[in-house]
């Protein structure tokens, strides 16, 4: 099973309208994203259901932040996005009649359980609050280095 980026691209997201001074377009995000607007559009529906965003019409629109960041867990973020599975493990045979692979299997899947249970109560542990603060401590050492402007949305071009 292919890995998902989908968290860590949501969290991207997240950061980059916590930071932002007016509503931010799908267009933008997809930049900074390098996606298309529709996949962005698709990926944010279940934050907007979730009361994490809003989306605003018309000239001068785009998404916004709709909850404090203190208030929203990456668990919560997870939650939004449907709760894929954190970690993927295959196995030999999904239904095996060897007992030796139902065996393995038994182990192999009670270790995924244990360590998706972990990751969550993890996830639980962290607000975007805590990420927007470490992203402002590195913005600042990163100004203090080269003297450079603020890291914009605008000027984004998919590398931060």
């Amino acid at each position: 099973m292919k890995s998902s980026s989908r968290l860590s691209d949501v969290l991207h997201v997240l950061l980059h309208l916590a930071h932002a001074d007016a509503p931010v377009t799908s267009e933008v995000l997809a930049v900074a994203m390098t996606t298309n607007p529709v996949v962005l559009r698709r990926l944010m529906a279940g934050l907007r259901d979730a009361g994490f965003i809003t989306s605003e019409k018309g000239h001068g629109g785009g998404w916004v932040m709709a909850a404090p960041l203190e208030s929203v867990t990456l668990h919560d973020v997870h939650m939004a996005l449907g709760a894929p599975a954190l970690v993927s493990l295959g196995f030999r045979e999904d239904r095996p009649e060897c007992l030796v692979a139902q065996v393995v299997n038994e182990s192999l899947r009670s270790a995924v359980e244990q360590a998706e249970a972990s990751l969550l109560a993890r996830l639980d542990g962290i607000t975007l609050a805590e990420l927007s603060e470490g992203f402002n401590i590195r913005l600042k050492a990163h100004r203090l280095a080269d003297g450079s402007a603020i890291h914009r949305l605008e000027d984004h071009h998919g590398h931060d």
